[in-house]
């Protein structure tokens, strides 16, 4: 269970938003950052809290511990300044250096939490974004207790993560245009309709119900086919297709016959 962290936050609300207001600077920001780590997310000011902590010869505004281990990094930004994607950039770099895959960029009022993918290079996704106010305290302190002691100990703002992830349209997308899935979905058709769809159309039409933005995070409908059929396309397949590469998502040619439900 989440610990409740309304009541703390509310305390320091007024103070937020006066340095916002004020347009304070990155050090006096940092001041009150460090005091909602220490009242609110519970954090031991002495030995879980580290300012300016060096990462191969770089310094980040604050590293957030337990039990001696990082968990995550804290960019600290003036509290007047509208926060950007961005400004997870010089958080990347600690990120990758330290091989730490979570970033906090915050203003105060404005709170960015980042997942961070460590491969080749790095790749960073929102996790959430919290904007405080007073009409909205509650909703935000739901999504800050994620980063309380206790749920960072227990793992919550990862499970929160794979949850989100689980749900996005980039990954259901890629749970639909499967041909398992597919064919399932034609045979509903067929049993209804009393007619048989070329899966590539079904496929086609499921994707024109997509809103743009899922689109654009899901991509062309391609079929993810089985390795089998796969192989049996490319034996199929006419000499001008055969120096195609085939793959597991390679369409079928839409001169093949469709298969029975």
């Amino acid at each position: 269970m989440k610990t409740n962290i309304a009541h703390g936050l509310k305390k320091y609300l007024p103070h937020l938003l006066q340095a916002q207001q004020d347009n304070l600077t990155e050090a006096d920001t940092l001041q009150r950052i460090v005091k909602v780590f220490e009242d609110v997310l519970g954090y031991d000011p002495f030995t879980e809290i580290s300012r300016e902590l060096e990462v191969k010869s770089k310094y980040v505004d604050l590293a957030i511990k337990i039990e001696g281990t990082i968990k995550f990094f804290v960019e600290v930004k003036a509290a007047g300044k509208k926060l950007r994607d961005r400004h997870v950039a010089q958080g990347e770099l600690y990120a990758a250096e330290g091989n730490i895959p979570w970033v906090l960029v915050t203003n105060g009022v404005e709170w960015n939490l980042y997942h961070l993918t460590i491969d080749e290079g790095v790749d960073f996704e929102r996790v959430f974004s919290v904007t405080l106010a007073p009409e909205t305290i509650e909703e935000s302190a739901e999504k800050l207790a994620l980063l309380h002691r206790n749920s960072v100990k227990a793992g919550a703002h990862e499970r929160f993560w794979e949850h989100q992830t689980a749900l996005s349209p980039a990954t259901i997308g890629r749970a639909i245009f499967t041909e398992d899935v597919l064919r399932h979905i034609r045979k509903e058709i067929h049993q209804r309709q009393e007619i048989l769809i070329d899966i590539e159309d079904l496929a086609r039409a499921i994707h024109d119900l997509l809103s743009t933005a899922a689109k654009e995070l899901i991509g062309p409908p391609k079929v993810r086919y089985h390795k089998q059929a796969v192989k049996q396309i490319k034996t199929q397949a006419s000499p001008a297709t055969d120096s195609t590469t085939a793959s597991e998502s390679v369409p079928r040619s839409s001169d093949q016959p469709s298969a029975s439900p």
